[in-house]
């Protein structure tokens, strides 16, 4: 095959996958300023988690898979680990989300989806596994990663992208304006969150059909 046909079909899968954000998505339930929806969900080793547990504390949602090269760039460049680390040490909750569907081939069982981001430094409060993709509808996620931000009182302040570099290039982060550590620096010190909502980039959900 020509090398011009070649790197014409990488383009048009690489802007497939930044234009993820347009692709058809269910409607959002949750609103920036509004309470953020209620879940429960099994974590990696199958205990249940539920939002409710963290009343009084911040909580960051992750939306994730690690085949999604977007994903690999915020985890290969240490990004997200540095940011979970952060957040830790301010008594921040995280949660990852799996949201892909069991059918799909980009799907991990628990164990070894713990696994994958255990050897990637990964240090989420907890995985929680959304195999029929009912949490991500109720929050309107749409992409890998997609991120939002809720307070004590249980109000989401923020939701969107990770930051404002829309690529797959880990040299990207550098530079980038992390809106997720904004949000958490201005809502913890009591200030109105200067940018609440963000376009979400990187590849589709692999939600389950229904």
């Amino acid at each position: 095959m020509p090398k011009s046909i070649d790197r014409r079909r990488s383009l048009f899968a690489a802007t497939l996958l930044v234009l993820a954000p347009w692709l058809p998505a269910a409607a959002s339930a949750a609103n920036v300023g509004q309470a953020a929806p209620a879940f429960e969900l099994s974590d990696a080793t199958g205990k249940p988690v539920k939002l409710s547990d963290f009343k009084g504390k911040f909580v960051v949602l992750e939306w994730t898979n690690p085949s999604c090269p977007f994903v690999v760039k915020h985890y290969g460049s240490q990004n997200m680990q540095s940011l979970q680390k952060e957040a830790s040490a301010k008594d921040v909750v995280w949660l990852s989300i799996s949201s892909t569907a069991r059918s799909h081939s980009e799907y991990l069982a628990p164990a070894a989806l713990a696994q994958r981001y255990k050897e990637w430094g990964s240090t989420p409060s907890a995985m929680l596994m959304d195999d029929d993709g009912a949490v991500g509808r109720a929050y309107g996620a749409r992409t890998t990663p997609h991120m939002y931000v809720i307070d004590p009182m249980g109000t989401l302040v923020y939701a969107g992208g990770i930051d404002d570099k829309r690529s797959a290039n880990p040299a990207d982060v550098k530079t980038a304006t992390n809106f997720v550590r904004a949000a958490l620096g201005e809502a913890m010190a009591g200030k109105s969150v200067s940018t609440p909502t963000a376009a979400p980039y990187g590849c589709s959900i692999k939600y389950a059909a229904g």
